[in-house]
């Protein structure tokens, strides 16, 4: 049965991760989390955006989470945790009301482990999971139904391999990763050489991928994410880095630690990421490229060169209607021609 929580509950739960104030009702009953504009008398919500003080002022919630600033616009009746960032404050809420469930440890029937894979007792392997020979798992890993771990693979403790991911031979995965659904981890780089010696007729003639995936602690990896292995050394990613859905990460990529990439993303080959950075979702950067710490790029954007100077990058043209569209890159094809009049002109002065 799930554990009854009251407001003060949750702020003592919470004192050593993140110390709240308390205003209103310490004994309020919370029972879940919601929006500003869905909660009832026994949800806590919290309100972080200035753009949703409408809400707030209309919210029927128990609770609201807030900064102090914006605890002077609290409608009456409704108690507050007051915290410096809550949505921060809000994310170990939503843990706290909502634990994990873990599956028993175990071995089902259906599993298959070849020969030599080491898997402690305290690991769960689900139905029809995959464990290569010599493969070896760290203790309370958790490899879900159809998830598959090819030969010689590592997997640090406290990991979860959902079902139907795929970690090819060669990947080192760390501790406390979380690899979803249908991600693919140490499938071949895209490695092609142009042969034109066969009478001229031109083919490609594939590269042998010898090098593997080495995968930091804590990072999560998104649904049918993949992340090619490296043509001779290691692709990495490092500690901490989070990965959204659908992501290609191309081999010898080098993803520095706690960076965060949103869905769709695109990074060619033996592109260097620093740590920190943030990707918005479906930017391309192409391979062989360097991006400095600390960087933010904006989604839909462009990367075709190296960011050596941290900050706040967009390559995208904004939206309109596709008539000015037309116009507008009408006169960028004559850009330059109007260019070189102009520097002729300035010439003859």
């Amino acid at each position: 049965m799930p554990k009854r929580w009251t407001l003060s509950g949750i702020a003592a739960a919470l004192r050593d991760v993140y110390p709240a104030g308390l205003r209103g009702r310490a004994d309020l009953p919370i029972r879940q989390v919601a929006t500003l504009r869905d909660a009832e008398s026994e949800n806590i919500a919290f309100f972080a955006n200035p753009k949703y003080r409408s809400q707030l002022a209309a919210t029927r919630a128990g609770a609201v989470i807030l900064t102090e600033a914006a605890g002077k616009d609290l409608p009456d009746g409704i108690s507050a945790l007051v915290v410096p960032h809550p949505y921060l404050y809000y994310a170990h809420v939503v843990a706290l009301l909502n634990p994990g469930v873990k599956p028993p440890p175990g071995i089902h029937p259906a599993a298959v482990l070849e020969e030599g894979a080491r898997v402690p007792d305290s690991c769960h392997i689900g139905a029809g999971a995959w464990i290569g020979a010599g493969a070896v798992l760290g203790e309370r890993v958790e490899i879900h139904p159809r998830a598959v771990v090819g030969e010689g693979v590592r997997v640090g403790a406290d990991s979860v391999i959902d079902s139907g991911a795929v970690l090819y031979p060669g990947c080192r995965i760390g501790k406390r990763a979380i690899v979803h659904s249908g991600a693919v981890i140490g499938a071949d780089g895209f490695g092609f050489a142009l042969d034109t010696t066969v009478n001229g007729a031109e083919h490609w003639v594939k590269i042998p991928q010898i090098g593997g995936v080495t995968i930091g602690d804590d990072v999560e990896i998104g649904a049918n994410t993949t992340i090619d292995r490296g043509a001779l050394e290691d692709t990495v990613i490092g500690d901490g880095v989070k990965l959204d859905n659908q992501i290609q990460i191309g081999h010898n990529c080098v993803i520095g630690a706690h960076t965060i990439i949103a869905g769709c993303v695109g990074i060619a080959g033996s592109a260097r990421i620093g740590h920190h950075c943030a990707i918005g979702g479906a930017a391309m950067i192409l391979g062989h490229l360097e991006i400095a710490p600390r960087t933010e790029i904006s989604p839909g954007s462009m990367v075709m060169k190296s960011i050596v100077q941290s900050g706040k990058y967009t390559a995208i043209y904004p939206l309109e209607t596709h008539a000015e569209w037309m116009k507008n890159a009408s006169a960028l094809r004559h850009a330059s021609r109007l260019a070189n009049r102009i520097s002729a002109l300035e010439k003859k002065q």
